[in-house]
């Protein structure tokens, strides 16, 4: 299956190789998806994230694997996009302590959706024959998780708050 598109990538936060994809998120101030892309698992994540970067404009946060100067220029001065990323311990940061520690708390709101896109939506294990039935399968997955923030919202709920919101 995906002889040619799927390929071998290390993954940092597990410390561990995996073979398949690489997903790439964008979420709004809520945690609604708004983009999302699947790169062979050896695209560096610098260069792949030109494919969701459309219609942004202002600030993006990013993880620590898109540190790079001459990428966060080029958005700055070519794109209008300003790139904050958290930067590796043994880096300075001259950045305001305020800001890096909002910055740190919109990153645990990235982590909370690729949580539970991982956990309840199973979307690190899609089972599929194709890149037809890969796609429709995630599209679904995703728009589950975009349903569930809705009616979140028309509840009154927090908007990543799933728990209690199925009914049996």
């Amino acid at each position: 299956m995906f002889r040619g598109i799927a390929t071998y990538g290390y993954g940092a936060t597990k410390d561990e190789i995996y073979k398949g994809f690489h997903g790439h998120v964008i979420i709004d101030w809520s945690g609604t998806i708004t983009g999302l892309i699947f790169t062979a698992a050896n695209v560096d994540e610098r260069v792949s994230m030109f494919d969701i970067l459309d219609g942004i404009k202002g600030l993006l946060m990013g993880d620590k694997g898109y540190l790079s100067e001459e990428v966060k220029i080029y958005l700055r001065d070519d794109l209008g996009i300003e790139l904050q990323t958290p930067l590796r311990s043994n880096m300075k940061d001259d950045r305001d302590p305020a800001f890096v520690k909002q910055l740190m708390k919109v990153r645990r709101l990235v982590e909370t959706v690729i949580g539970q896109l991982s956990d309840p939506f199973h979307i690190e294990k899609v089972r599929a024959r194709d890149l037809w039935h890969l796609t429709s399968r995630t599209a679904r997955k995703v728009l589950a998780h975009t349903v569930g923030v809705f009616l979140n919202r028309k509840l009154g709920r927090a908007p990543l708050q799933f728990e209690g919101l199925i009914i049996d």
